[in-house]
């Protein structure tokens, strides 16, 4: 076995419990399964990680991580801002769609940490760090168009996470790719109305 820096091992070792937890489920998968999905031996596994709740804000993190960047760079400035707001919510539509057991998992994983005493803590940080993100797209999108928000910025973040957090999981119970179109533009026409352009 290739010796790796920390960072990377404990970065491969995450997205093997990404994989493992999506397949089997958050309280069926073990340090041993995880292991052996990344292919190191379980003492690796301990030295990257000291518990399980450390693992699961890792996973957490790097979950949203994987559809933070699409977005980022999706938001570049179009010629309107409804296509620059839509060109986003396109983005992270086109991860939930080609990732749905990650996303899936995301919802296991809040539920997961709610039930389990003394990881309440991981559900609150996964949600907080939801509406972080859509801060600093609402802070990157301001500086780089000019906008005026109607409403203040951490009620809208909070909002836009709270929405968006609905439309997945209705889309990973309904289905009906054929609806979606029409929804996104709706929700886009909506957040739109909460932005004026100087």
């Amino acid at each position: 076995m290739a010796r790796l820096p920390s960072a990377e091992r404990r970065r491969q070792l995450t997205e093997a419990a990404i994989r493992a937890m999506a397949r089997d489920g958050v309280p069926r998968t073990t340090t041993r399964s995880i292991a052996a999905e990344a292919g190191v031996s379980l003492s690796v596994f301990h030295y990257c990680f000291d518990s399980k709740q450390e693992l699961i804000e890792s996973v957490i993190t790097t979950i949203t991580g994987h559809y933070v960047s699409l977005v980022k760079e999706a938001l570049r400035p179009r010629s309107t801002l409804e296509e620059t707001v839509r060109a986003g919510f396109q983005a992270y539509w086109d991860h939930v769609r080609a990732y749905p057991d990650e996303h899936m998992l995301t919802y296991e994983l809040a539920q997961y940490a709610l039930r389990q005493p003394g990881f309440e803590h991981l559900a609150r940080r996964q949600y907080e760090l939801y509406a972080e993100t859509y801060a600093d797209l609402i802070d990157q999108l301001g500086r780089t168009m000019g906008l005026r928000l109607r409403v203040p910025a951490p009620v809208l973040a909070r909002y836009l996470a709270a929405m968006t957090d609905g439309l997945t999981l209705n889309y990973l119970v309904l289905g009906d790719e054929g609806a979606w179109n029409d929804i996104l533009d709706t929700v886009t026409s909506h957040i739109t109305g909460l932005v004026s352009e100087p």
